[in-house]
């Protein structure tokens, strides 16, 4: 689901759309995404602000296009385990950072994940 807001342009929002859906497996290595036409009816926005996030995804490697059969997800395992890492640890650090400010440690923070994690396996 498509969800803009306010504090950036849009077509960034996609890029990040985008990304996070290959980083979550939505799309997977190698498959063909939807048309610019496709997703930009998905997304409600004009095909010409779709193709230009596409246009930069592209451009990092993310997906390539080949000119009759559209826009592909790379092949490329390694490139998205570190797009899907480099989310991880960004989220880690939003975390860490409101803990901060709830005046909670890391090593706090550590144990009660490990403690959620214990619950969940039992």
């Amino acid at each position: 689901m498509w969800e803009f807001t306010n504090d950036r342009p849009v077509y960034i929002q996609i890029i990040d759309e985008i990304l996070a859906r290959i980083a979550n497996g939505v799309y997977q290595p190698g498959e063909r995404i939807p048309s610019v036409r496709d997703l930009a009816a998905e997304a409600r926005v004009n095909p010409n602000t779709m193709q230009r996030a596409l246009s930069e995804v592209e451009r990092t490697g993310y997906i390539i296009s080949l000119r009759t059969s559209g826009k592909f997800v790379t092949d490329n395992t390694e490139l998205i385990n570190g797009l899907r890492n480099g989310q991880a640890e960004s989220v880690i650090r939003k975390f860490a950072d409101e803990l901060e400010k709830m005046g909670i440690s890391i090593e706090d923070a550590i144990s009660m994940l490990r403690k959620i994690a214990e619950d969940r396996n039992n």
